[in-house]
Parts: C-alpha cells; structure tokens; sequence
C-alpha cells in the first residue's frame, strides 16, 4: 500500500515553496518450511509463483549453485520435471543458469553482468521471476541482479545452507563485495518468497553444518535466553547433525530475524542501530583478512566471542555468562581465535588491522558508531565508542581461553 501526503508550505513567491510527500510501503512475504521441495507432488513452489489475478504461465530464470550438483545430481532435471508437472504456472525461460557457489559468487561483478543480460535477452518483466536456489552468497548476487533490473523483478530464494536458512536467506538485504569490503554494492529488497527446504542440509559437510549455527547463537545471544539455554542442552546433538534438533534451531532463529526487522522500525536500516550484527564488526573484517578461508558463520563465531569478552572486560557481562557463551562455541566446534586477530594490532589504520572493520562497519552504516555489546544473555546494550586498548585485552584473553581448551 502507498499513499501519497502532499503538505505544500503556503507562500506567494513559489522560490520558497515546498512538498513533502509521505509514501508507506507495506511488504509481505512468506518464509515456508518443508521437506523436498522439488518433488512433483510438494505444490508449495508452484503454489509461491501462481499469483491470483494475474496470467499464468510466469516466466522464471533459474540461478543455482554449482556447489550443489556435486551432490545433488538429479537438482537439474527435478526442477526441469517440476516445471512441466506445474506448466500452467511456472515457464523456465532458459536453462538453469550455473553460478560458482561460497564467496566467490559476491566477488566477482561479471556474474550481475551476466545475470542482467539473461534478463533482458529473454525479455523477463517485472511480474516474471528469479529462482534462486543456493548458499547465501549465491542468494546475495542473484537478488542484487533480480533487485537491479527494471528496478526490481521477483526474487524468491531457495536457501539450501544452514546460515541461509536461518538468518540471511529470510531477510531484506541483498548484495555483493567489492574494493575490499563486505556487501559494499546493494540493495534492501524483500523477496517474493522464501522457501527452505531441509533436505538439502543433509549434503551439508560438518563445516558448513556446523557454521550456521553461529548466526542462531548471535540472535539468541540478543534476543532470547531461553533459546540460547537450549542450544546449551542440545548443543551434542547439533554437532552429531541430529535434524529435529537443527530444524528447530532453525525455525527460532529465523522467527526471531524476522520478528526483528518487522517490529523494530527500522528493516532497511535507516538508522545508526543494527543489534542483527552483533559480532559482525570483526567477523566482515576477518572474512576479508583471511582473504575468506574462513566461512561467514566461523568469523561470526570469532566475532561473538570477541565481543562478549570485551563486554566482560567492560564490566557489562558476569564472568559466568562470558565462560557460558564461550563454552557453547566452543562445544559446537567452533575456533575462537585466529592469527589475523593480531595482525597490525597496535596500528589501527594498518591495511590488515582487524580495526579498520569498526570504521567500515561505520561507514557501511552511516551515522555515528553503534556496537552491539552483551549485558547478560538474551540482551544487547548499544555503545558508540569502544576502547581499543580494551579490545587488545579481549583479543589477548581469547587466545589464552582458546588455548587452554585446546590443552583440556
């Protein structure tokens, strides 16, 4: 819904006159839960494109992530089937197009590029579609594409991550790297539909199980105690990949990413506030310094445990629940500490000091500094200065917890 409230400032002479218009946008969107997907008689694909009042067949370009055929032989010719099971609904415009999958997706511009022409040689309108089907990263550049053309063609995302399912795959942002920074290039534009398929966990490696687990820990850590306490208790089963356990991680958290950015005010982030990237600061900067080695939710896990132990050292956090927060990391299998931690410590304006991550978080942002901190599990308290002598502290005091659970 838009509407428009012109308030024109009365005056003679027009050289001083104004308008303020007031647009309202109200975006709805769905985030389904289910179990293969792609198999003829699941409807919920088909069901997400068929728009009532429109003509149908819609015309849809597939993106999907080459990282999945390497286990998912078949993803091809399932969707292709799918699509003539459900012809009257859904037309695929060209074969499905193949992206690199991980972090290689948002580094490299030429796949927009690619991803534009696509659409504009087979003539997709702003009531078409793109599928896409992938990790985060293959989600991030093909809604920036989807977002870019003709201003905006319907995206709905087929998470196939942990990380995707539960945090990024669910949100409004969209985005690639570049000059050396995290999500510098983007858009905030919702999808059409998500839909999580947990079938596709089951392929995940340990690590890639494992590293979305940090994005429930960091929602959890700010937003609900009682979600954290039972990743506590279910904390063995995870790592065994029992998939009641990680479907219900999995559905809180996205509960709550949502609930956040539909009920805080502030979903396209407008503001200084932005309490969903706690332990972000760091974890972009040691994505970048380890040239990306390190997977998005294993810098996250660094992040979070730098953070909480700098809110110990702050005197906001107890010593109990910092032990707490980096026991469960730690009982996940998580790594605390990496090299890059240290690197051009002492100078912050160093090209590889993890420091310059609080100046790019920043800017990123606009406005002044706003860190999330931990006052005690299940709430976050805002800062907007840090001490970076004190952070020197936290990073030296992860390395020695970090090294006296190895010797355990």
């Amino acid at each position: 819904m838009t509407t428009f409230s012109i308030q024109p400032q009365h005056s003679k002479d027009l050289r001083f006159a104004s308008l303020q218009p007031l647009v309202r946008v109200t975006f709805t969107y769905k985030v389904h839960f289910t179990y293969g997907l792609f198999d003829l008689p699941n409807p919920i694909l088909a069901q997400a494109i068929a728009t009532q009042g429109e003509k149908s067949p819609k015309q849809v370009v597939a993106v999907v992530d080459g990282g999945l055929l390497l286990h998912h032989h078949q993803l091809l010719e399932q969707l292709t089937a799918y699509a003539h099971k459900y012809q009257d609904t859904i037309k695929l415009a060209v074969e499905p197009i193949i992206i690199p999958g991980g972090e290689a997706a948002k580094n490299d511009s030429s796949l927009v590029e690619r991803l534009h022409k696509v659409i504009h040689d087979v003539g997709l309108c702003r009531h078409s579609y793109v599928l896409a089907i992938g990790g985060g990263s293959v989600l991030d550049m093909a809604g920036y594409a989807a977002a870019t053309a003709h201003r905006g063609l319907r995206l709905i995302r087929v998470p196939t991550t942990v990380l995707a399912q539960n945090d990024s795959g669910v949100g409004v942002k969209n985005g690639i790297n570049a000059f050396g920074k995290k999500n510098f290039i983007g858009t905030f534009a919702p999808p059409y539909a998500v839909l999580n398929d947990f079938a596709f966990l089951t392929s995940l490696s340990d690590r890639d199980w494992r590293s979305g687990i940090a994005e429930a820990v960091k929602v959890a850590l700010i937003k609900d105690a009682d979600f954290f306490q039972l990743m506590e208790i279910q904390a063995q089963a995870l790592v065994n990949r029992n998939m009641d356990a990680m479907q219900q991680l999995i559905y809180r958290c996205a509960q709550l990413h949502l609930e956040h950015i539909t009920h805080q005010g502030d979903p396209f982030e407008a503001g200084s506030s932005r309490p969903l990237d706690f332990g972000h600061w760091a974890a972009h900067k040691l994505e970048q310094l380890t040239n990306y080695a390190l997977r998005h939710g294993e810098a996250v896990a660094i992040g979070i445990a730098l953070d909480t132990t700098y809110s110990y050292l702050a005197g906001f956090l107890s010593k109990l629940e910092w032990r707490r927060v980096l026991h469960l990391l730690q009982a996940l299998g998580f790594n605390l500490y990496v090299s890059a931690l240290v690197e051009g410590l002492h100078q912050p304006n160093h090209p590889q000091s993890l420091f310059r991550g609080l100046s790019e978080f920043r800017e990123h942002l606009g406005g002044e500094l706003t860190i999330t901190l931990l006052q005690k599990i299940g709430q976050g308290i805002e800062v907007h200065q840090v001490d970076l002598l004190l952070y020197e502290q936290a990073i030296l005091l992860l390395y020695k917890f970090a090294q006296s659970a190895g010797k355990r």
